[in-house]
């Protein structure tokens, strides 16, 4: 770690307001480091040099608070403290944006490994990555089993329209960064708004539950889900339709997403099905639709990187491959739908 502020965030002021609001947490002096990854949000880790914790804030320059609410994200954390979801405790919501330029949280750090490549989990065995895979299936059904209005969380969302409006976003994220023909994926958008399903009961829905985006300790059980960013009250089986698509990415030449369903002993496609519903309880008959929806969505957000790349916005290695990717997610989509 390092005693110089790291972008975005200004040590000795963090320092001040966190001894000024939670007298007796501070031990010395801070020292932080950015944590790579995410979707877009900022993410350090701060120590006195006795304890840890994660701040997050905006990005840089931020134009969308409602997209990079941490408001959103300290109240769901704090609502799920007390359940079987596990999650960071946290500490503290600061909305002074004159404290370090933007409004930020603070929760305690938590030991353990965000699995994102097979390879990763192919050293652990079989057995210990069926486990673990398991773990994370478990994990979804405890969150979607959540009473949203015990714990305070009645006003998180509006379960009512949730997928058309789903729909809508994502159709109107694909117009924005339109740069070249996608064969299928106008077919793609049309059947699925044909056929958009009736929603079962709304629950919490984190939005982008994958592997990489939980903590896994040395004993192969989820110790907390991350990256709230996008959770809301909705339907949840888009939830599990993401894990879905994801276990069924294997078989496609889409290198820039996460490939832990390739490693051996990771469950197929129909197990993940199986242990879900063993474990909720719900209706999955309509789960064709939700996979295609996944896969759809999953096209855009490529194709929305492909787009920036191809505008000269994009600084980094590996971007110009990821618009080869988009054409097999609108195919496998298209595919699915086909299957009902």
């Amino acid at each position: 770690m390092s005693n110089e502020d790291p972008p975005g965030l200004d040590l000795e002021r963090l320092r001040t307001h966190l001894e000024r609001e939670l007298p007796g947490l501070v031990a010395g002096p801070l020292n932080a480091q950015v944590v790579e990854g995410g979707r877009s949000n900022l993410t350090y880790v701060v120590s006195d040099g006795t304890n840890r914790w994660v701040v997050r804030r905006p990005p840089l320059g931020h134009v969308l608070p409602t997209a990079h609410d941490m408001g959103r994200e300290h109240k769901v954390l704090s609502a799920l403290g007390p359940t079987a979801v596990p999650v960071p405790p946290t500490r503290l919501l600061c909305t002074d944006e004159s404290v370090i330029g933007a409004p930020f949280y603070v929760m305690d750090f938590v030991e353990g490994t965000p699995y994102r490549k097979a390879e990763e989990l192919a050293a652990l065995g079989e057995r210990r990555t069926r486990h673990i895979a398991d773990a994370l299936i478990d994990t979804l059904g405890d969150l979607h089993a959540v009473d949203f209005v015990s714990v305070g969380l009645s006003d998180f969302g509006r379960p009512e329209g949730y997928l058309e409006r789903q729909l809508r976003r994502w159709k109107k994220q694909l117009d924005a960064s339109r740069s070249r023909d996608l064969p299928g994926i106008e077919t793609l958008h049309e059947r699925l708004a044909a056929r958009l399903p009736a929603s079962g009961s709304p629950t919490i829905v984190h939005g982008d539950y994958r592997l990489d985006n939980v903590l896994v300790g040395s004993d192969d059980q989820i110790k907390a889900v991350l990256d709230w960013e996008m959770s809301t009250l909705g339907d949840p089986l888009t939830d599990l339709a993401l894990l879905i698509a994801y276990a069924q990415l294997s078989t496609l030449d889409v290198g820039v997403v996460s490939n832990v369903s390739a490693a051996p002993g990771y469950p197929a496609a129909d197990e993940v099905i199986t242990r879900y519903t063993q474990r909720s309880g719900r209706d999955v008959s309509a789960l064709n639709w939700y996979v295609a929806f996944a896969f759809f969505k999953l096209a855009v957000i490529l194709e929305g990187i492909y787009y920036r790349f191809s505008q000269g916005k994009t600084v980094g290695e590996g971007f110009e491959a990821i618009g080869d990717g988009v054409p097999p997610l609108v195919a496998h989509g298209n595919a699915t739908l086909k299957e009902d």
